[in-house]
């Protein structure tokens, strides 16, 4: 986590002065980062339709959703406060805005500049190419709004910078979370529950091994490795921005959980392999709807990004190389992605299930794409 000392050890209090890269940062909520002064409103978001959770209810291992306009949300967040905590509406949580998908390109200088620590992003780069869902996200919420217990989507890094406020974050390491399953193999919704300590529920629970608890100040920046399960709670009202991101250096997590994730679904569904025609291709459609993402989508996710530093070394090599051509990697960077893009790529084209996978439209052929990048790495080897 990125910490700088302020009066008394403590956190300034002020995103700009402790995260590089995030001047600007304080603009994208309806308060300023400080006081959470409503002049400070931004009139050009008021009407923008956000998304709200309500914390105080359990939708499986989730919170149920709605969307309602910006301004209505602001309303009923001062309502909130000025109850003293409490609203006959439950405890509200603006979670998973995509201020950056729907922002003008001209405007992104507005809401912030990525830091140079997570320059390097797979996940939205790709999502910018195609011009899909990104994984940049404004949290925002009163004190006691909180996030239920879980992993980052497709095991990716995580990020998340404090504008105004204060969290709490209960970490626990990859494989720590199997000791928290229930007698079902579910694991738990909320990691503070006394139901945890019932060992007719919860036999594997080990208390010896709790959480890592990490509170989160204002203007700090937390970084949750691969394959962290975590549960955050927001100790007062609290603006964050937080982004999701694959890279060269977790590339072969994302796709070993995906593999994980197919083992899963063809479990729950080989009863019926034998009597079900495309049983393979139906588990592939299960999986996307489960995961977000299948094996021929994550061939498409190689594919995008292996071009790019595909492109990038061959302008290298003809001495054309520009920061927007480059998309402001050198060659050594590209170098080393596409050596990790050629690792797992190898793997997939290798995989049974990838290889029922109707590759015929695809351009280039995955092996093709391949033969690519390890002819890329040969010449490279100067480097």
């Amino acid at each position: 986590m990125v910490r700088t000392a302020g009066p008394e050890g403590k956190g300034s209090g002020a995103a700009e002065d402790q995260c590089p890269g995030t001047a600007g940062m304080r603009r994208v909520g309806p308060w300023d980062g400080g006081d959470k002064d409503t002049s400070a409103e931004d009139s050009k978001n008021r009407d923008v339709v956000v998304p709200v959770a309500n914390c105080g209810i359990q939708e499986y291992n989730s919170n149920p959703k709605e969307h309602m306009p910006l301004q209505d949300y602001i309303a009923y967040w001062q309502e909130y406060i000025q109850r003293g905590g409490s609203s006959p509406r439950g405890c509200l949580y603006l979670k998973d805005w995509h201020l950056c998908r729907g922002s003008p390109a001209e405007d992104l200088e507005d809401v912030f500049t990525l830091p140079a620590y997570f320059s390097s992003d797979w996940l939205n780069e790709f999502s910018d190419a195609l011009g899909v869902d990104d994984y940049r996200f404004v949290y925002a919420g009163p004190r006691g709004t909180w996030s239920p217990f879980h992993a980052d989507i497709f095991r990716s890094y995580s990020w998340s910078v404090n504008i105004c406020g204060r969290k709490k974050w209960l970490l626990f390491p990859p494989g720590q979370e199997e000791a928290l399953r229930d007698n079902h193999g579910t694991l738990p919704y909320d990691v503070t529950s006394s139901t945890l300590m019932d060992t007719h529920l919860h036999p594997t629970h080990l208390p010896s091994s709790p959480a890592l608890e990490v509170v989160q100040e204002a203007g700090e920046m937390l970084f949750v490795p691969s394959g962290w399960h975590h549960q955050v709670h927001n100790l007062d009202d609290t603006i964050s921005i937080n982004h999701n991101w694959v890279n060269g250096c977790n590339l072969a997590n994302m796709w070993h959980f995906l593999q994980q994730e197919l083992q899963a679904v063809q479990r729950e569904v080989g009863q019926w392999k034998d009597s079900m025609p495309d049983w393979h291709h139906h588990c592939q459609v299960i999986m996307r709807s489960c995961s977000g993402i299948n094996f021929e989508e994550f061939y498409h996710f190689l594919k995008v990004i292996a071009e790019r530093r595909l492109l990038v070394l061959g302008q290298g090599e003809q001495g054309e190389l520009g920061p927007s051509a480059g998309l402001g990697l050198g060659l050594q960077q590209a170098a080393f992605d596409i050596g990790r893009l050629a690792e797992v790529l190898a793997s997939v084209v290798e995989h049974p299930d990838f290889q029922r996978v109707d590759t015929s439209m695809f351009s280039p052929q995955p092996w093709e794409l391949l033969r690519q990048l390890e002819d890329a790495l040969v010449a490279t080897r100067a480097l």
